[in-house]
């Protein structure tokens, strides 16, 4: 591969001729070859997204000349339309606090900058990475303004599916609201309920998830660009404070602010955590629903098979005619994961020490990636489980007329002791619940099948007896 000659501040590097990231972009690729991945796209979107702000922030203050600041915008603005994504290569895993990635987008934007006033790949004598495009900035408040930013915008992608998995199980807690069927604690019989009561719950879950995780978008709101090294704002202009989150705020449409305190917003990596967790609450709850649906349409034969979920894909290379439950199993292991990096994001958070916290590249790493593969994950469950599932009504039927847990129903009337005898006789015999009470003539058959309409053992009130 041919190669230029660059210089940083520790010696000589060679970069690759046509790269648009010099020196220092060069040396966090040889440093840190971890995990072969580059950084999330909407990091570099929002890196990219500072560095234009902040140049039109530089000039309007009038320290930024006006050619070189266009020539900043207008290569921020080509690398926003994705001209340069192969350019911005530094491993998620890198140097503390995300410099490496900071100068990467500085290296890649000073480049083509000098290139449309005339010069050359890596010369740096019209444009400068440091000095012109990182003016007024630290890494310490580029990079975790820039994650708020990402973050946002995952959010932005996220709500709509969170809330079409929210109305297609709402949509079947309507469609089966008719369907009765035995209820289940600790897996074993309970009191009668309907499925579209369960999948109705369903959808209130995630509802309750996406209210939580939108609480969440207040606090990421509040930047702490401006603040540069340590939260003290040297070398950046109180005025340029103002018009950077101005520019930001019009740039991304975004409701953002300036931090009431740059020191506390530079150290601390709460607005993350909270949106850690509030992600690792919704995994909880993916993960609860969809083992109830894989029990549910567990068999077809020997299990409950109460209802059916669509057909995906063959489910074994030796079984023939064998279905799994795959988009419910793949849920699984994306809330999992999830799960994962919420723990990362906590012990991340609290590494930080004095003025700065230097995971940071671990935190948005993973919460970008949280972000992302519930994002993807969601939608698929939604379009391609849940809208297609279809109810086995003879199934729950069944089950229903052979609970034990209809034995509940007669208390009111019997008493706990002797309806817990029927309960214990029928799992002995076999024989009915509706069939010992007759034989005991323990209430009338008129009274018995009055208590027993299913239907109505499904709402509040005492079987048999008016509301008052």
């Amino acid at each position: 591969m041919a190669t230029r000659m660059e210089k940083d501040t520790l010696g000589g590097v060679e970069v690759p001729a046509e790269a648009y990231y010099g020196a220092q972009t060069a040396r966090a690729v040889a440093n840190f070859r971890i995990s072969g991945l580059r950084p999330h796209p909407s990091l570099v979107w929002g890196t990219l997204v500072i560095k234009k702000c902040a140049a039109k922030a530089n000039m309007a203050t009038g320290r930024l000349d006006e050619k070189i600041g266009a020539a900043i915008v207008q290569s921020a603005e080509e690398s926003l339309s994705g001209k340069f994504a192969d350019q911005f290569v530094v491993d998620p895993f890198q140097a503390g606090a995300g410099t490496s990635h900071n100068m990467n987008v500085n290296e890649v934007l000073a480049n083509r900058a000098n290139e449309l006033l005339g010069g050359s790949l890596g010369t740096y004598d019209r444009v400068h990475p440091n000095d012109h495009v990182n003016m007024a900035q630290s890494t310490n408040d580029v990079f975790p303004t820039a994650m708020r930013l990402s973050a946002l915008r995952m959010l932005t992608l996220l709500k709509p599916e969170l809330e079409a998995l929210r109305d297609a199980l709402a949509a079947k807690g309507k469609e089966f609201d008719h369907v009765l069927k035995s209820g289940r604690t600790h897996l074993q019989d309970a009191v009668p309920i309907r499925l579209g009561q369960e999948f109705k719950a369903y959808a209130a879950a995630v509802g309750k998830n996406l209210a939580g995780i939108e609480r969440c978008r207040p606090d990421l709101c509040e930047l702490g660009i401006g603040g540069t090294a340590v939260g003290t704002g040297l070398n950046a202009e109180a005025r340029y404070i103002d018009l950077v989150v101005g520019e930001l705020a019009v740039e991304t449409g975004l409701q953002l602010r300036r931090t009431a305190d740059l020191v506390e917003t530079t150290q601390n990596m709460d607005p993350f955590v909270a949106l850690s967790s509030s992600l690792k609450g919704l995994a909880v709850n993916l993960v609860r629903i969809a083992n109830d649906l894989r029990l549910l349409s567990s068999g077809p034969r020997t299990g409950f098979n109460e209802i059916n979920l669509p057909a995906m894909q063959p489910g074994s290379s030796i079984m023939p005619g064998k279905v799994n439950p795959v988009m419910a199993e793949v849920t699984d292991m994306v809330a999992f994961q999830v799960i994962g990096a919420d723990t990362a994001i906590t012990l991340a958070a609290q590494a930080g020490q004095l003025e700065l916290n230097v995971m940071m590249p671990l935190i948005a790493f993973n919460i970008l990636f949280a972000l992302e593969i519930l994002k993807n994950s969601v939608q698929r469950f939604a379009e391609s489980c849940i809208l297609g599932i279809t109810a086995n009504e003879a199934r729950c039927k069944g089950y229903l007329e052979a609970s034990v847990g209809l034995a509940t129903v007669l208390a009111p009337y019997v008493g706990y002791a002797a309806a817990a005898d029927v309960a214990k006789e029928s799992m002995q015999s076999g024989r009915s619940i509706k069939e010992i009470v007759i034989s005991r003539k323990l209430l009338s058959p008129e009274k018995l099948a009055e208590i027993l309409d299913p239907y109505p053992l499904t709402n509040p009130g005492v079987p048999g007896q008016s509301s008052k």
